[in-house]
């Protein structure tokens, strides 16, 4: 039996076919929630991070009302002023509010490898007597009775089960030395398998 060549007309053309020129209501949609999304990672952002930002007053009003809003009715319908708010910005507000974002996360991170790295100076403070040493030679103006004191006393608190008040106060000191010594964000970092 020969195939039907229903609906098949041979000749296929775009001619025919509606142009648009705006996006389709779904992308509008689409474009408001990433828009909604990002000011929502404005207002849950620290208040000192999003004064760094130029943002025009009022979206920064906007956001200020919503961090004094309790109810949760309340915040939902604020944050949608907000998005309402960032859907009035040019390209290129957006375009700065997005690049800022997306250098707190990497600010953070970096944050969090520099207090990693604390943590692994202090362990091996604890652990390796040459550790002190070396940190002196990096860090002259650290006092080094006190140091020693504190190493003593995380030691024995380690030992004894006790809650670890020196152990803190030994990062402390070292966060403060990394701070003093700018330029430095991993100190020790090439003598940690020794």
């Amino acid at each position: 039996m020969p195939k039907s060549n229903r609906g098949s007309t041979g000749f296929q053309s775009a001619e025919f076919e509606p142009v648009y020129e705006k996006p389709s209501k779904s992308q509008r949609k689409r474009d408001m929630t990433a828009l909604q999304k990002l000011g929502q990672q404005l207002v849950e952002a620290p208040a000192e991070r999003v004064k760094r930002i130029n943002l025009p007053e009022n979206l920064r009003a906007a956001i200020e009302t919503y961090r004094a809003i309790k109810s949760h009715e309340g915040r939902r319908r604020q944050l949608q002023l907000v998005g309402k708010i960032m859907r009035e910005l040019d390209e290129a507000g957006i375009a700065v509010i997005h690049k800022a974002i997306e250098s707190w996360s990497g600010q953070s991170k970096a944050e969090t490898a520099a207090m990693h790295a604390l943590e692994r100076q202090r362990n091996r403070l604890l652990t390796q007597d040459t550790a002190l040493t070396e940190f002196l030679a990096r860090h002259p103006q650290t006092d080094a009775q006190h140091l020693r004191h504190l190493i003593r006393n995380a030691k024995k608190e380690q030992a004894e089960g006790k809650p670890p008040k020196a152990y803190r106060e030994i990062f402390q000191i070292l966060k403060q030395a990394r701070a003093e010594s700018s330029g430095q964000t991993e100190p020790m970092e090439e003598n940690d398998h020794a």
